[in-house]
């Protein structure tokens, strides 16, 4: 047996490995393979078999040709004379089938290469269309698998079998950090095809990703006695879920939070420490926005159903709540809820209340603010109770900069 051949038999040893082909393709593509051989060869395959044994690697190739009286053979790929039929077999008459197998290394060392060629290339095909459809079915679901390469813009994983997954720095939590060898948990979240290779991107800061982790965590979610009507984030800051229960006997905030928010904890620590508010989902929108701003407590609500606009009203020190950190906590709840949400301190009381320092981030910076806080000074007038010379020796602050502050503080009360 020549090299070649063998070298054929080993691409079919390995074609039957193949984990994502099934037999039916595989023995039609090596069919496919062969009956080309056979048509170069011989101007036809219609008088051929050939049968392929995927499991051990074997192959036959029988070829017929009906037996003709001399000089009236018309075509000699199809019939065979007699004269020349009994050099090979005296048994047979006219009109006998003459049934002759067909070895490998008949089709010369050329061929053979060519055919293993053909034969690996398909196999490629095959297997990429395969990975395409296999994950095609799969968006939305999550994945597991091992960091194999990090770039700048993204990061190469590989799945448990060895395929490529992309997923882009967009589609990371800020403060995820992978190396090598690391185990990443995603969602696939696109799949498509690029000349023809299959490119699937997966996700940690898609809604989806967090839905997925609440199945995962919480057994109510998985079997549909809890409906997740909404899903917003901010990845790696904050993320409001909206839940529904049919079921009266069921608290979905509770059952998601779980016992000393131990459910939730395991999503929390996965999401890098985002801030995850569960709230009940109500079609009445008023408590739907008010639930949507929580921690913050409010006062009282107006709603402009025509422009979506809600005005929202609460005590001086629950403003800051209400925004949030960044104003993360204000722009999800106008996310979560399709209303955009204004926040007013109540009217009328303003000469008695204190306001909160975070209340002014707009207009002194943040930095600043931190230093007072570190001396205890949290809300305005607690600022504004110590000398100027009592804040400059207290905090790292220039005096200029303090006088600056309390011009600001002291505008807010007049």
């Amino acid at each position: 047996m020549s090299t070649t051949t063998i070298n054929l038999i080993d691409s079919f040893q390995e074609f039957k490995d193949f984990k994502n082909i099934d037999r039916p393709t595989v023995i039609s593509v090596l069919e496919e393979v062969f009956r080309s051989m056979l048509r170069k060869k011989y101007g036809t395959d219609e008088n051929c078999d050939v049968i392929v044994n995927p499991d051990n690697g074997d192959l036959e190739i029988w070829r017929t040709r009906k037996v003709m009286e001399d000089g009236f053979s018309e075509d000699d790929d199809l019939e065979i004379e007699l004269a020349d039929v009994h050099k090979l077999d005296p048994t047979l008459e006219v009109g006998d089938d003459y049934i002759e197998q067909i070895t490998l290394e008949s089709f010369g060392r050329r061929a053979i290469l060519a055919a293993r060629q053909t034969l690996v290339s398909k196999v490629l095909e095959l297997e990429k269309d395969e990975i395409f459809k296999k994950y095609k079915d799969r968006v939305g679901e999550i994945i597991t698998g091992e960091v194999y390469q990090v770039w700048k813009k993204e990061t190469l994983v590989l799945d448990d079998e060895g395929n490529e997954l992309l997923m882009p720095k967009t589609e990371q939590i800020p403060a995820d950090y992978f190396k090598k060898g690391d185990s990443v948990r995603a969602v696939i979240s696109k799949v498509e095809m690029i000349n023809a290779n299959p490119k699937i991107i997966i996700s940690r800061t898609a809604p989806e990703f967090l839905q997925r982790l609440f199945e995962l965590e919480v057994p109510e979610i998985f079997d549909g006695l809890i409906t997740v009507k909404k899903i917003v984030r901010e990845p790696g800051e904050r993320a409001k879920v909206a839940v529904e229960s049919y079921d009266d006997r069921i608290d979905p905030v509770g059952a998601c939070v779980g016992m000393k928010g131990s459910r939730i904890h395991g999503i929390v620590r996965e999401l890098k420490n985002e801030n995850i508010d569960v709230i009940n989902f109500t079609n009445n929108l008023s408590l739907y926005i008010t639930r949507a701003l929580s921690p913050a407590k409010i006062t009282s609500i107006k709603l402009d159903d025509e422009t979506k606009h809600a005005s929202v009203y609460l005590k001086p020190d629950q403003v800051s709540l209400a925004i949030g950190r960044g104003g993360h906590n204000i722009k999800l709840a106008g996310k979560l809820t399709g209303y955009e949400i204004d926040v007013y301190r109540e009217a009328g009381e303003e000469s008695d209340e204190d306001v909160d320092l975070e209340e002014f981030s707009d207009e002194i910076d943040s930095w600043i603010i931190d230093e007072l806080k570190a001396i205890g000074c949290d809300t305005a007038k607690s600022v504004l109770a110590l000398s100027v010379e009592d804040l400059v020796k207290r905090t790292d602050l220039e005096e200029e900069t303090i006088k600056e502050v309390v011009q600001i503080l002291q505008s807010e009360f007049e």
